[in-house]
């Protein structure tokens, strides 16, 4: 064996036992006789298990400092632990969590941009949605301090980061709406609703559409919904709505008939129905579907369910009151 094969195979063991102390003064001896340098990588390792252990160490007192309420020491922590370790996930996650349960969203923003390049890409997906979250409610955050023109390149950055994230859509068609470019507010429902048929977004190009005096859009619109999402039974109650509203009864009653027999214990289809038949002239029909919705009801609009703790709310919302998750509310089947 040659006296290279020798070093190269002397190195990988000693490397193996993680210190030369045990190996004893003569082996050390050789290992410098062979041109090794085992203080170097002996110091490198060592440094590299003792940051270790001072993260762990930082981390654990960042967790306590958090569940204290001690925000500005928690966040403090986490830095401190990334200043040794900067492509930490736990230290990153740690140091957004606390950021977003105080509302300090820039701190959130430095954690969730970092996280987005370190994690492994199957995690990725989800931590774009963390950072669609972070923009969105920097924008409203904007919102609320009068800086429209802040707020909606947050409100943008969210739709790039998820462009299936509802509420940033929602608000950047809002402040382009109420700013007077409506065409370019309605080109943002109508992009956000070809991704996910969403009953605020159609609302909100139903109301234009209404107001344009196209009601053959408004039939359109939530048909084509229906259609990509056939199980969204809010969306076809807003079908059935429409029909109402435009007169259409016959197709009216059908919707909501056939909305009856997979979801009878929603007040407003029983609601929808007395209206149908008490326009029809049909008084004591239409009593009677009116004596059901009152026996059920608590609201008439259509109920939501949030997709990550289940916990229902009577209307679409921004983020869920249970589980505080963003974009997790999705219309109710009836169960």
């Amino acid at each position: 064996m040659s006296l290279g094969s020798i070093s190269r195979s002397l190195s990988s063991w000693l490397r193996s036992l993680g210190t030369l102390a045990s190996t004893g003064p003569e082996l050390a001896r050789l290992a410098d006789s062979l041109g090794l340098d085992w203080r170097r990588w002996s110091r490198r390792r060592t440094g590299s298990a003792r940051d270790e252990v001072d993260v762990a160490a930082l981390l654990d007192r960042a967790r306590a400092a958090r569940e204290a309420r001690r925000t500005d020491e928690a966040i403090t922590l986490y830095r401190e632990a990334l200043g040794r370790d900067r492509s930490h996930v736990a230290a990153l996650r740690g140091l957004r969590e606390v950021a977003v349960a105080a509302r300090r969203w820039s701190v959130a923003l430095e954690a969730q941009e970092r996280l987005v390049g370190v994690v492994p890409a199957a995690e990725r997906g989800g931590e774009f949605a963390w950072l669609a979250v972070v923009h969105y409610e920097r924008g409203r955050e904007e919102l609320g301090a009068d800086r429209a023109s802040a707020a909606l390149a947050e409100f943008k950055q969210a739709l790039r980061a998820d462009r299936q994230f509802v509420p940033a859509a929602v608000a950047l068609g809002d402040v382009l709406d109420a700013a007077g470019d409506t065409r370019e507010a309605m080109r943002v429902w109508e992009r956000a609703a070809e991704a996910t048929p969403s009953l605020p977004l159609l609302a909100r190009l139903e109301r234009v559409y209404r107001q344009e005096g196209r009601p053959s859009r408004m039939i359109a619109l939530y048909r084509g919904a229906s259609e990509r999402a056939p199980d969204d039974l809010g969306l076809a109650a807003a079908l059935g709505r429409v029909y109402f509203e435009l007169e259409m009864l016959d197709e009216a009653a059908d919707q909501f008939e056939k909305l009856d027999v997979r979801a009878p214990d929603l007040p407003v289809i029983h609601a929808f129905l007395g209206a149908i038949f008490e326009r029809r002239g049909d008084t004591r029909e239409a009593f009677d579907e009116y004596r059901r919705a009152l026996r059920l009801a608590h609201s008439f609009t259509w109920p939501h369910r949030c997709a990550a703790c289940a916990a229902l709310a009577p209307s679409w919302e921004d983020r869920c009151r249970a589980c505080g998750r963003w974009n997790t509310l999705r219309p109710a089947d009836g169960r």
